[in-house]
C-alpha cells in the first residue's frame, strides 16, 4: 500500500508540472512595434506551447481614452509564433494589447505590459526629385524670340529711307540750276537771239520796199 501511495503521488506531481508547462498564459504574449516599408504593424509572439488559439486586441491610449484599432486571432508554439497586426501606429504612443482566451480549463482576458512605440514613425517613400536631365528641355524657338525680335517687313523697308535722309543734302543754288536749266551762258545767247530776230526783221523789211519800188517803177 505504501508503494502504491508513493506511485500516485509521483504520478500526481508529473501530470501537475506537465499540465503547468502546457498551459496558457499572458506572460506567453508580446507585442513589438515595427514596420514593412511605410507600413506599420504591431507583431504579437505567442509562446503558448499548447497551441491554445488566442483572440487578440489592440488598444490605442491617448490620456485616459483607449481606442480599439486593431483585432486578430492567434496561435502560439513551443519555439514561438509571429503574427503582424497591421496597425498604422503613431510615434512616442502608447498602445496596449488585451489577449482573451476562452478554451477548456484556460479562460482568462488580460493586458500585455504596455506597449511605446518609436520616435519616429514609418517613413513615407519619398517621390524621386527630378534631375536636370527628366527635366523638359526649352525649345530653342522660345529664346531666340523672346531674346532677339525678328525685324518685320516694314523695318527692313524704312532703313534705306533713314540711309538716304541722313545723306548730305545739294547747294542752293544746285538745286536751282537743275530745276531751271539755266547757266552762266544764259545771257549772251539770249542777246544773240535777239541779234538775229532784229536782223531778219530788218532783211524782211527792206526786200518788202525793193519789191514795192520795183512794181511802182
Amino acid at each position: 500500500m505504501r508503494i502504491l501511495g508513493v506511485a500516485s503521488a509521483s504520478a500526481a506531481v508529473v501530470l501537475g508540472l506537465s499540465s503547468s508547462a502546457f498551459a496558457c498564459s499572458i506572460g506567453d504574449f508580446k507585442a513589438e512595434a515595427t514596420c514593412t516599408g511605410d507600413k506599420g504593424q504591431i507583431v504579437i509572439t505567442d509562446k503558448d506551447s499548447s497551441r491554445t488559439k488566442a483572440h487578440v486586441i489592440v488598444f490605442e491610449k491617448n490620456d485616459a481614452v483607449e481606442t480599439q484599432v486593431a483585432e486578430a486571432d492567434v496561435t502560439g508554439s513551443a519555439q514561438g509564433t509571429q503574427t503582424p497586426i497591421d496597425v498604422d501606429w503613431k510615434a512616442s504612443t502608447t498602445y496596449r494589447v488585451e489577449v482573451k482566451v476562452k478554451s477548456g480549463r484556460f479562460n482568462f482576458d488580460k493586458f500585455t505590459p504596455d506597449l511605446v512605440t518609436p520616435a519616429t514613425a514609418c517613413k513615407k517613400e519619398e517621390s524621386p526629385t527630378p534631375t536636370a536631365s527628366d527635366s523638359p528641355s526649352p525649345t530653342k524657338s522660345a529664346p531666340a524670340e523672346s531674346a532677339t525680335p525678328t525685324p518685320s517687313a516694314s523695318d527692313t523697308s524704312s532703313a534705306p529711307a533713314a540711309t538716304s535722309s541722313n545723306a548730305p543734302s545739294p547747294a542752293a543754288g544746285d538745286s536751282n540750276l537743275a530745276e531751271t536749266g539755266a547757266n552762266s551762258n544764259t545771257p549772251l545767247i539770249a542777246g544773240i537771239a535777239a541779234a538775229l530776230v532784229v536782223v531778219g526783221g530788218g532783211a524782211v523789211f527792206f526786200g518788202m520796199r525793193r519789191r514795192g519800188a520795183r512794181d511802182n517803177g
